[in-house]
């Protein structure tokens, strides 16, 4: 009975961390109308984390934050990623190039996480923050993600539903998903047009280890006409180059007619 007391309250503090990690402050009687919890047990709980460092009071008078302990301990799980450290070099050079922003995405379950961001100049999507998830459905880097697996498992993920609309045009059936990420497959590229935000596009390749495996995605993304509209011939064939570069670092080798034969 301790041990389940325990794992229940381990639970609660982690609902409490991931609906300030969603609202960015609170007061108490937030998280326990959010919670469905008493205020006093929120009180209570809030406490203990604040002794930890895992909160702290926020920048209005009885409000609170996530803690810069939580920064720490998130920046130990992002360093251990071998497609970050490889990564980051190509994609400073392929934001400084653009001026866009760009994403390092892995897959955890039916999500794609962002493990490394760099904001665009321009135009700074919400829709995709550092260490937040998008759908394997919606998102350039999310349909790389699913695209450049084995057809098996875009039907897994349609049937395991629900599959999320995000805005009108969000493939979210097996008529609209399956054109996209076969088109995917066939061009390298895959796009994103408005699917997760409304006047925002985005444009991403898979990057494969020595098997041939989808280990991460990297996209770019940006308004609509400067991702699509401007010079999107050339802007792919800078991001298949970095795809490439990426999982070449990672073991790579391109096998002509496989599916690690991307771009």
């Amino acid at each position: 009975m301790a041990h389940e007391g325990g794992l229940a309250l381990v639970r609660k503090s982690v609902e409490v961390l991931d609906l300030l990690a969603e609202k960015g402050e609170a007061t108490a009687a937030q998280l326990a109308e959010g919670l469905g919890e008493p205020r006093s047990s929120v009180y209570r709980l809030l406490s203990s984390l604040q002794g930890l460092d895992m909160v702290e009071g926020g920048s209005r008078r009885g409000t609170f934050r996530l803690g810069f302990h939580l920064l720490t301990l998130g920046t130990a799980v992002v360093e251990r990623f071998d497609e970050r450290r490889f990564a980051q070099p190509v994609m400073e050079r392929l934001h400084d190039e653009t001026g866009e922003t760009v994403y390092l995405c892995v897959q955890r379950g039916r999500e794609a996480v962002c493990i490394e961001r760099l904001d665009g100049r321009r135009v700074q999507s919400l829709a995709l923050k550092l260490g937040g998830a998008l759908p394997l459905h919606a998102g350039a880097a999310s349909l790389a993600l699913l695209a450049f697996q084995d057809r098996s498992a875009w039907s897994d993920y349609l049937e395991q539903g629900p599959v999320e609309r995000f805005t009108p045009s969000t493939p979210v059936t097996a008529d609209t998903l399956i054109p996209v990420l076969e088109e995917a497959v066939a061009t390298g590229v895959s796009v994103s047009d408005q699917d997760v935000t409304v006047g925002v596009a985005a444009l991403g390749v898979p990057i494969l280890d020595y098997r041939g495996q989808v280990r991460a995605a990297l996209s770019i993304s940006g308004v609509r006409e400067a991702i699509l509209g401007t010079d999107p011939a050339g802007l792919r064939a800078r991001l298949v180059g970095a795809g490439q570069e990426i999982s070449r670092a990672l073991g790579w080798k391109a096998v002509a007619g496989t599916v690690a034969d991307f771009g």
